[in-house]
C-alpha cells in the first residue's frame, strides 16, 4: 500500500477532518507499536507499510517494558497533544485496523503473539477466548 492510500484509509476509518490528524495518529501509534515488536515479524510488517511508516516502525519510541493494551492507549494519549484516553482509543483503533488490513491475517496473528493480551481488539481482530 502506498503512503497516500494508507493515510486515506486511516483518515476515513478514524473520521479525521484532516490528513494531518490522520498522519499524526499514525506516526505515534506505529512508533509505539514498533517498540513492542522484534525480529522477523517487525521487519515483515515494515515491509508491507509505506516506506515512511516502515521507518517509523523500525525506529520506535522508547518503551521500557511491554505495555498492556490499556497502557498503550494511555501512552498514545500522552504523545498526541490534546488527546484523552477516549480519543486515543479511537486513534489506535483506526491506525491498527488499517495496519491489520495491510498486513493480512497471517502476519497480524504473528504480530498479536508478540503483544500482551488485549491488542486483538485494538487491531479490530477479536480472538475467541
Amino acid at each position: 500500500m502506498h503512503w497516500d492510500e494508507f493515510l486515506k484509509a486511516v483518515q476515513e476509518r478514524g473520521e479525521y477532518p484532516s490528513r494531518d490528524e490522520a498522519e499524526r495518529a499514525t506516526r505515534v501509534v506505529l512508533g509505539l507499536l514498533g517498540a513492542h515488536l522484534v525480529g522477523e515479524v517487525r521487519n515483515e510488517l515494515a515491509g508491507r507499510l509505506p516506506e515512511t511508516l516502515a521507518i517509523v516502525l523500525l525506529n520506535p519510541l522508547q518503551a521500557h517494558e511491554p505495555l498492556s493494551a490499556e497502557r498503550f492507549i494511555r501512552a498514545t494519549a500522552a504523545w498526541i497533544e490534546g488527546a484523552s484516553e477516549q480519543t486515543a482509543t479511537w486513534d489506535v483503533g483506526a491506525v491498527l485496523s488499517v495496519v491489520a488490513d495491510t498486513a493480512g491475517d497471517d502476519l497480524t496473528s504473528r504480530v498479536l503473539i508478540q503483544l500482551p493480551p488485549g491488542y486483538d481488539l485494538l487491531f479490530g481482530r477479536p480472538q475467541a477466548s
